[in-house]
């Protein structure tokens, strides 16, 4: 029996029409995609007026985890410098601090790199003159458990402990996050607020994968034949990324979903299709933030798969979508007006 379900919007349908969706996603179907070049950077960047920069870090366990910096053009961070070249090079000490938005792209889990989705945070670099830092934790299969969201908060540490170096407000830093890289956000928040480091200003989280265990309404609607992402994929993610665990111990950072108390977090965004496996578990996490006492903005938009914004964002639920959480952002980081 056919699962019924809320239809596509008819835009993004049509567009849809047109894209080559996979029919399973497994370790060999995993392998050839990753087989795939990305973009040239170059290309990512065209038209934004942004000096580039790509340190490393190294992990506990001595990996080197890269960072890249993207600045509005003539800030004053050194751009293209690395990382043993001084991170204050060239920095101009009179400027004003500006916001940073710490970026973790999606891939559920298991593909994509710091440049995925990259203009989605660009148009905020833009809007506001934001510092963009973005994030290459390492991805499963190869690392399981809390390695990825380990490598997300060691990497906004680095940030903090480098904000004057780098021009930004340490006070005005808003982690952000699509699909897989909403829910390492998310984890990676609940992690800063119970180790006390470092603040953050809000959270972004679009259409985050939160729940590992994948048994919701809008999980089982969006199964059994091929899509963007579907439930079948999404098992095949959290698989990957658990490895060894066993259900009962997996640590609400890797699955936020499970965290008891989701009281005392920042301000945070959460939005998602009507149309996708993650629409319930979001709904959900903004529902318990509420419930926690805390404040989220949710935002479900009719008619939207997952990563509608991302693959067609000139689509009208897509520039809505964008403008929504420009508008957030907006009331988050820029100074209130004299009442």
């Amino acid at each position: 029996m056919t699962q019924v379900r809320p239809e596509f919007d008819p835009e993004l349908n049509t567009f849809l029409a047109d894209m080559q969706l996979m029919p399973e996603l497994n370790p060999d179907v995993l392998a050839q995609i990753r087989q795939f070049p990305p973009p040239p950077v170059e290309s990512l960047l065209e038209g934004h007026p942004v000096d580039r920069r790509e340190v490393t870090f190294p992990a506990p366990d001595g990996a080197e985890i890269p960072l890249t910096i993207l600045t509005p053009a003539h800030a004053g961070v050194g751009a293209g410098a690395d990382a043993g070249a001084g991170a204050g090079a060239g920095r101009d000490r009179r400027r004003t601090p500006v916001p940073c938005v710490y970026w973790v792209h999606g891939g559920g889990m298991i593909m994509g790199d710091r440049y995925s989705q990259i203009d989605i945070p660009l148009e905020w670099l833009d809007r506001f003159g934001a510092v963009v830092v973005s994030v290459d934790y390492r991805l499963a299969p190869e690392v399981t458990g809390t390695t990825p969201v380990d490598d997300c908060y060691l990497g906004l540490l680095w940030v903090v402990e480098h904000a004057d170096e780098l021009g930004i407000d340490p006070s005005r830093i808003v982690v952000a996050g699509t699909s897989a890289g909403g829910g390492l956000a998310a984890g990676l928040t609940l992690m800063a607020r119970d180790r006390g480091i470092p603040a953050i200003a809000a959270q972004m989280l679009i259409y985050p994968m939160l729940d590992h265990r994948n048994n919701s309404t809008s999980s089982r609607q969006y199964s059994g034949e091929p899509g963007v992402w579907t439930r079948e994929m999404n098992e095949f993610g959290w698989r990957s990324l658990l490895g060894d665990l066993d259900s009962g111990d997996v640590p609400s950072y890797v699955s936020p979903a499970l965290a008891d108390d989701l009281s005392g977090l920042p301000n945070t965004y959460v939005d998602a299709g009507t149309a996708e496996v993650f629409r319930d578990e979001d709904v959900d996490y903004a529902s318990r933030i509420w419930a926690a006492g805390g404040q989220a903005e949710l935002h479900v938009w009719a008619g939207g798969f997952h990563g509608f914004d991302a693959l067609y964002p000139k689509a009208r639920v897509s520039v809505a979508a964008r403008r929504a959480r420009v508008d957030w952002l907006s009331r988050i980081l820029e100074p209130h007006p004299e009442v």
